[in-house]
């Protein structure tokens, strides 16, 4: 009788510890600083590899956006889904954090729901917030390596939080990043500008005409218009011709 082999097939239902351990070693942590991640058991994983420093523009628009973000310490990014402002924003930071112009980032976004409700989340406070903070995480690991990104999050030079916990901050030497701002309110906009301390950068990105909330309740576009008259302060506005995505993103912008 032929000899069996030794990798067989699990049966239904069965635990096939090496299965585990393949998939297990595919998987990247969200949150890096936390026990359990890839690095865990899996260390090829944490080799350093090699990420572009500086970033480059692919339209004049975000051209026009990283001047005015190397120029202003203030800036609005408003445009299309595509147009890499948040994309932009976090490499500008990881810039800047790199090169000792501020002590740490700080990036945060609503935790808004997309139109459907996903129920309740189980889990800690940082697993419940995972889905809504899940591309700003995403954007800092296009940056960094797993290993340098781990690091600074450990040591707290970068922090991710959520808009309902910003009130009351003061960050000095800091580079700040509101993402999704299409989804606060005039009132959450306001406070969020007034975080901004000495020695510190701030974008904001959003999209005016992609809000999931109420028309009336977006305060992105009211904020822009007030202080597109302000001095220091830059409002881009980003187009169709900036968006850097697949072509039909475009296409359908045009028709939807």
């Amino acid at each position: 009788m032929a000899k069996r082999s030794t990798r067989r097939r699990a049966r239904p239902g069965e635990f096939n510890a090496e299965h585990y351990r393949e998939e297990e070693s595919k998987v990247r942590a969200l949150f890096p600083d936390r026990a359990g991640g890839p690095g865990d058991s899996a260390p090829n994983v944490q080799r350093d590899q090699s990420y572009l420093r500086r970033i480059k523009p692919r339209s004049d628009g975000q051209g026009g956006l990283i001047e005015a973000i190397e120029e202003h310490n203030l800036t609005l990014a408003l445009g299309p889904a595509g147009t890499g402002k948040t994309y932009i924003a976090v490499a500008k930071a990881v810039e800047a954090l790199e090169d000792g112009d501020v002590g740490r980032i700080v990036l945060s976004r609503p935790a808004v729901e997309a139109g459907e409700s996903i129920g309740f989340l189980p889990g800690a406070m940082e697993d419940k917030l995972a889905p809504y903070l899940r591309p700003l995480y995403d954007a800092l690991a296009d940056r960094l390596s797993p290993k340098r990104l781990r690091g600074l999050m450990n040591e707290g030079l970068i922090e991710i939080a959520p808009v309902g916990y910003m009130r009351g901050r003061t960050l000095n030497n800091a580079f700040v990043v509101i993402d999704e701002a299409q989804n606060c309110t005039f009132g959450q906009l306001k406070m969020l500008l007034t975080r901004l301390g000495w020695n510190s950068t701030m974008v904001v990105t959003g999209d005016p005409h992609q809000s999931d909330l109420l028309p009336e309740l977006s305060g992105l576009a009211g904020v822009a218009e007030k202080l597109e008259a302000v001095e220091d302060i830059a409002v881009i506005r980003l187009g169709q011709e900036d968006i850097v995505r697949h072509p039909l993103v475009a296409s359908m912008l045009d028709v939807l």
